[in-house]
This record gives structure tokens, C-alpha cells and sequence, in this order.
């Protein structure tokens, strides 16, 4: 294959109980790459830690999702329908052959990318090696959001599978949703949006355009899943109402939680539950881009309303829970990336409600498009034709209040 420099690159891989000499190993690569990185800004304050921020590749057209390879390398998904290996050895990007072709008609193309829970990634493809992607699936003159896995081996893409396409095609171009987040018993959600011109259709059970999806691993429909008894609605819907999720993340605890567009203003947070109706576009807290007048009513019986509703413009995008030990301090919070706003917020939750808020970023480095807790760091995607890999990481590893 050839091989394309598109900038620096940096480590990935799933988080491991490690020893000392594990922990050596650990250093020394963190070291190697913050080498190869670009520093954007040396020190970003915040209430609790001093930040870095990191470019660690760059080049890629507007990229969508990042995911990690226990071998320390990482795969960027771009909407033009190209996957792209990050190399963190040799300051290397390439492109992988073998992905499907996608529409790319305006926010159609190559979308999310998740590893299987069980993903070992060793020399030879095991059982569990696959990569689970979202795109857009043409059909004729219109789409459909689609679910597909390529097998991993090694170097190199395999075998793909067709899993799942929504029942129904539309025009293409907008609301695909397609984030997809791993619950704990193995069942995988995928978000779809309304698909834009028609929003009712999101609270049709006859239609899986504007829910979400919980599937089996192979694309099936898991047995409890909410509406399996109930021959009105379509098995494979999780839950309803939702205009345009394209932030989802299964916290520690195992609630799927997601951000979510809404239509001038009213982007929401939502805790995602099975048999759930989240209101659209009965119940809004945006208003129509034409006239400006309120979409809907502000809350209705039987429709569960916003955790949260995000001021102004935000634009969600990228939604992800920190976990490490390097950013103790925030252990538990919502990190929740924004396009149009160009933000990153940092959510704190009580008792399944946002209790603060912190700006963390506000223009340094674009439309942030994906959020990520990486093994060594924070990392973030930004929505540009030549968009970039970003990595922050805390420049003293301790919360600045201990």
C-alpha cells in the first residue's frame, strides 16, 4: 500500500493493569510520542487542572471518529469513506484499503467507528477482531445510515460485513446520527437521526429514522429489547424522539447518555433509556430556522424531557466519560465537544443531572467533531477539510487544587 504522510501520530490501546516494567513501557512510549506531537498550548487553565494541548496528526478530510488498537496505534474515519491507520512508530498515516463507498453528499460519508468489545488485535485476526463502522449507504438517488464490520488483521483490513441499513431510504445529505457506543452486555447502540426533511418521522414506530438502535453484535435484534412484543414498532428501536444524536457514550455505570442536535438552539442531553420517547419533534427547546418561533411544546406526558438543554448554538458533537487517573479531578464528568460553537464543556453529574459546567475550550482548535478517552490522554477530532488529531493531556498529572 502507499504511505502518506499526513503529520504526527500518537499511542492508543485499551487500559490494562500493568507493572513496573509495564509502567516503564508506558512512559517511554508517552514520551516517544509527546515527542512527535506538536504543542498547540503549553498551558490551558482550568478550575482543576493545567492543561496541554496537543496536535498529534493532521491532514485528515473531515475526519468523524477515533479509535484505539491495543498495539499502541490508532484508526481516524474520514467522510470521504477513507479509514486511516495512524502509526505512532514511524510519524506515518495510511490509508486502508477495502472500506465500502459511501456518500458523501453533505453530512453523508464515513461516519463512526467503534473496536468489538472483545478486540485483541494480535498478528493473526481473532474471533473478535472486528471494527464496527456507521456510513452512509447509497441507494439510488438517496441513503440510508448503515452498519457494517471489517475484520482486522494485523496491518491490514479483511472480510467486511453488511450488519444493518434503516428500513427506509431517504434524500441524502442530512441527520445520519450513526454513533454507536457498547453497552455492558455486549448489545451495541447506534443512533439515527430524522434524516431532516421529514421530523415526524421520529415518532413513528414504523420507522427507525430519529431513535436510537440496540443490536446484537452481529446486527440482530436482542431479545429484551423493548418493543420486540409489540408488532407496531419496529424491534430493533431502543428508544424514540431523538432528532440528531451525534454524541453517545456508556459511562462506567452503564447508562447510555447522549448529546444531541437540536434545531435553532436546544441542543439536549439525554440519559438514553430502553422504551423512552425523548419528544421530537412534539416537544422542543429549539426554534424553526425560518421564522424562529418555538418548535413544538416545552414538555408533554409520556415524553421524557432534556436532562440538560446546552446554551445557544452549541452544536453537539462527541460525547465521552473520563475515566483516568490522570485527570482525577474529573473523574465521572461528561466531556461534550461542540461544532458551530467550537467548545469543549466539561459536565459534572448528581443524581443524573448536570450539577456544573466548565468551558474548557472555545475556538483554539475548530469544530471539535469526536471526544475520546484515550489511554494516554484526552483526544478530540476536529470537523475541517484538513482536520486534525488533538491530544490534552494534564502538564502535571495532579489536579492543581491537591
Amino acid at each position: 500500500m502507499t504511505y502518506t504522510n499526513k503529520g504526527h501520530t500518537t499511542r492508543g490501546g485499551h487500559t490494562v493493569s500493568v507493572g513496573v516494567a509495564g509502567i516503564s513501557v508506558l512512559i517511554l512510549v508517552a514520551t516517544m510520542n509527546s515527542a512527535n506531537a506538536e504543542v498547540v498550548q503549553e498551558s490551558l487553565e482550568t478550575d482543576h487542572l493545567t492543561l496541554s494541548i496537543e496536535r498529534i496528526a493532521d491532514g485528515f478530510e473531515h475526519p468523524w471518529a477515533v479509535a484505539f488498537l491495543p498495539d499502541g496505534r490508532s484508526l481516524v474515519s474520514e467522510r470521504s469513506g477513507q479509514l486511516t491507520l495512524v502509526d505512532p512508530t514511524s510519524g506515518e498515516t495510511r490509508a486502508l484499503e477495502g472500506m465500502p463507498d459511501v456518500s458523501t453528499q453533505g453530512q453523508g460519508g464515513l461516519l463512526d467507528i467503534v473496536l468489538h468489545p472483545d478486540f485483541e488485535g494480535g498478528d493473526s485476526a481473532g474471533d473478535s477482531d472486528w471494527i464496527y463502522f456507521t456510513w452512509s449507504k447509497p441507494d439510488g438517488n438517496q441513503t440510508r445510515s448503515a452498519l457494517s464490520r471489517v475484520k482486522w488483521l494485523g496491518n491490514e483490513l479483511g472480510e467486511d460485513e453488511h450488519l444493518f441499513e434503516q428500513d427506509r431510504a431517504s434524500g441524502p445529505g442530512r441527520h445520519y446520527g450513526s454513533r454507536l457506543a457498547w453497552l455492558p452486555d455486549g448489545t451495541l447502540l447506534m443512533s439515527i437521526g430524522d434524516r431532516g426533511s421529514e421530523p415526524p418521522r421520529a415518532q413513528a414506530s414504523d420507522d427507525h429514522a430519529g431513535s436510537t438502535l440496540r443490536l446484537t453484535a452481529t446486527g440482530g435484534v436482542p431479545d429484551d429489547n423493548p418493543y420486540v412484543d409489540d408488532d407496531s414498532t419496529l424491534n430493533e428501536i431502543y428508544s424514540m424522539g431523538n432528532r440528531n444524536i451525534q454524541g453517545m457514550t456508556v459511562m462506567s455505570s452503564g447508562e447510555a447518555w447522549a448529546s444531541e442536535h437540536g434545531p435553532r438552539t436546544g441542543d439536549e442531553l439525554n440519559h438514553i433509556e430502553a422504551g423512552h420517547n425523548y419528544g421530537w419533534p412534539e416537544v422542543s427547546q429549539g426554534n424553526d430556522y425560518a421564522t424562529n418561533e418555538p418548535i413544538g411544546e416545552d414538555s408533554l406526558p409520556g415524553m421524557v424531557d432534556p436532562v440538560y438543554v446546552f446554551d445557544g448554538r452549541f452544536a453537539p458533537a462527541g460525547l465521552a466519560e473520563v475515566t483516568s487517573d490522570a485527570f482525577s479531578a474529573w473523574k465521572g464528568n461528561l466531556l461534550a465537544g461542540g461544532l458551530g460553537s467550537e467548545k469543549l464543556l466539561r459536565l459534572r453529574l448528581e443524581e443524573r443531572k448536570v450539577a456544573e459546567e466548565e468551558l474548557i475550550l472555545q475556538g483554539e482548535i475548530g469544530r471539535i467533531r469526536d471526544v475520546r478517552q484515550g489511554p494516554d490522554g484526552i483526544y478530540l477530532l476536529t470537523d475541517d477539510p484538513q482536520g486534525g488529531l488533538y491530544r490534552l493531556m494534564p502538564t502535571d498529572q495532579m489536579s492543581t487544587n491537591q
